[in-house]
């Protein structure tokens, strides 16, 4: 059985959106109802207060950030700001953003979700490098994983309520279209939530209630099980100086008796990730 080491101690309540860049210096990612966002190198962990909520993130091309916090996004160029706020795109105080990624065209995107969990109110947006802020598509449960394929002509996604990873195609014209089922998860797995890709055209999937990570194939089969020892699994990406490693960041459940939950973990996965996207603005 393939199991992760603990890399740090519980560092976080909701950890998620872990990004790896060299121009980082390591791995960032989110603390997201605390409104963090958390740097760690080597044994080093920092926050940032950004907002009432830091929901996900990613590098831009010219160095800094772009954050999705609770209605809207901003920007930053570097490390503890200032913050530039782009403005609020919904007023209802029920929904919030939750997960996103760049596409090869140096957009962000990111879904809305009700905090409710329920419903299928969740919009994907889409925040160009002018930064005019695009709504793509409605009818979203739990929006979660969003990461495209090494070559760009594709895209992998999980909706959390389907209990499935989804393959779109893409292109600049288009954007993502074709939505279809890649994988679905058996019943018992727990609920897809986080996820990236590798060089070979794996698909890595972080099980929320689950407590591991599975790795899919290109054709959807599954091929590998990583065990954490804290069922709140959110997310993961690749990183290390060979990008081989993956990290995986959790959160602690209602009531969670689990002493790691919250911790940030990694796994010698022996393959290669693919560089994370940036945002052209």
């Amino acid at each position: 059985m393939n199991r992760a080491e603990q890399l740090t101690g519980p560092v976080v309540a909701h950890g998620e959106s872990p990004v790896w860049s060299t121009d980082w210096g390591g791995l960032r990612f989110v603390d997201l109802m605390a409104g963090d966002v958390v740097r760690l190198a080597g044994d080093v962990v920092e926050r940032w207060h950004v907002g009432t909520r830091a929901c996900a993130i990613r590098p831009r091309r010219d160095g800094g950030l772009v954050v999705a916090l609770e209605r809207g996004f901003a920007l930053a160029g570097d490390w503890g700001g200032p913050l530039e706020e782009l403005g609020e795109l919904w007023a209802d105080p029920g929904v919030r953003f939750n997960d996103g990624g760049c596409d090869p065209d140096g957009g962000f995107l990111c879904a809305s979700t009700p905090y409710s969990f329920s419903g299928s109110e969740g919009v994907m947006y889409r925040l160009r490098p002018d930064r005019a802020v695009e709504r793509l598509f409605a009818g979203l449960g739990v929006s979660n994983g969003l990461e495209w394929t090494a070559d760009g002509d594709g895209a992998f996604y999980t909706d959390s309520v389907t209990g499935r990873i989804d393959r779109f195609d893409y292109d600049p014209t288009n954007g993502l279209h074709d939505r279809r089922p890649f994988a679905v998860l058996p019943d018992d797995a727990g609920y897809p939530d986080g996820l990236t890709v590798d060089a070979e055209g794996g698909v890595w999937v972080a099980l929320w209630s689950g407590g591991a990570v599975h790795r899919y194939t290109p054709d959807g089969r599954l091929d590998a099980v990583v065990r954490l020892p804290v069922r709140g699994t959110t997310a993961c990406t690749f990183g290390g100086p060979n990008l081989d490693e993956l990290y995986i960041t959790t959160m602690r459940m209602d009531g969670d008796p689990e002493p790691a939950a919250g911790a940030v973990f990694r796994y010698a996965a022996g393959i290669r990730g693919v560089p994370a996207r940036t945002f052209a603005g």
